[in-house]
């Protein structure tokens, strides 16, 4: 285990899962069973097993069934976010988590996405890949032609210096797979109202990828990101970060 790792994280599952009606029109869609295993439990056994001891998880769609399923779950330990009078958005729901955190950076995985790990644990490698001395963020990028279930474009073209630039949907680019590590300092001063998207269209120069290899299953899409429409939370706050990127 990598003790440096991140022992804290939050689980994005306030969506309302509009792109799988019907089957999410009475189960919300982190709920949905892939596998024999709800899309939620991926994300939660994978952080489980890179050492997370507690999981903020944002409810909003049907969320009683989601407090029920993680009730009684012990690792990681679960924390429940409530937006059941406003969804927040990706944005606003990190931001209202945030005194969960501190100061310590944070893994942050998307409920509707999983992988399946190499030989090591993929969230493990992203840790691993963490330098708190430069980066914001360090997010976890798959290549959509080896992806199942994405439909949408690029989201990311890695130069030969490994810094990130948006790809604009170019077909050589790369697709968020739905896994981060967070500084909470890049949020500083935010409050948690609906933001929409936490991305923003504009990348720091601190912007590089890292190469591992593990199999990518998006059940939601890259819309996470923002799909660069430029209304995303760093946007809206006029912010710039350095985002270092970990290829999956």
């Amino acid at each position: 285990m990598h003790s440096s790792a991140p022992k804290k994280a939050m689980v994005l599952a306030a969506g309302l899962g509009l792109r799988m009606r019907p089957i999410t029109e009475k189960t919300p869609k982190p709920l949905i069973k892939i596998a024999g295993k709800p899309l939620l439990d991926w994300g939660l056994d994978a952080l489980a097993q890179a050492g997370v001891a507690e999981a903020v998880v944002n409810v909003h769609y049907l969320p009683d069934q989601i407090r029920a399923h993680v009730a009684g779950r012990t690792a990681p330990r679960i924390v429940i976010s409530d937006e059941t009078e406003q969804l927040l958005d990706s944005a606003g729901g990190i931001v209202k988590a945030l005194p969960t955190f501190g100061t310590s950076p944070f893994f942050l995985v998307n409920a509707d996405t999983f992988w399946i790990d190499g030989t090591d644990p993929d969230l493990l490698r992203l840790a691993l890949a963490w330098d708190a001395g430069k980066m914001d963020m360090l997010l976890m990028l798959a290549d959509p032609h080896t992806a199942v279930g994405h439909t949408g474009k690029t989201d990311f073209l890695l130069a030969g210096d490994g810094t990130l630039a948006r790809s604009g949907g170019n077909e050589s680019g790369l697709i968020y797979a739905g896994a981060a590590i967070i500084d909470p300092a890049v949020f500083g001063g935010a409050g948690a109202t609906s933001f929409g998207s936490w991305t923003s269209t504009t990348l720091g120069a601190g912007a590089f990828g890292f190469g591992f290899g593990a199999s990518f299953f998006g059940g939601g899409g890259s819309s996470f990101l923002g799909g660069g429409g430029g209304s995303g939370f760093f946007t809206s706050t006029n912010r710039t970060f350095s985002a270092f990127v970990f290829s999956a």
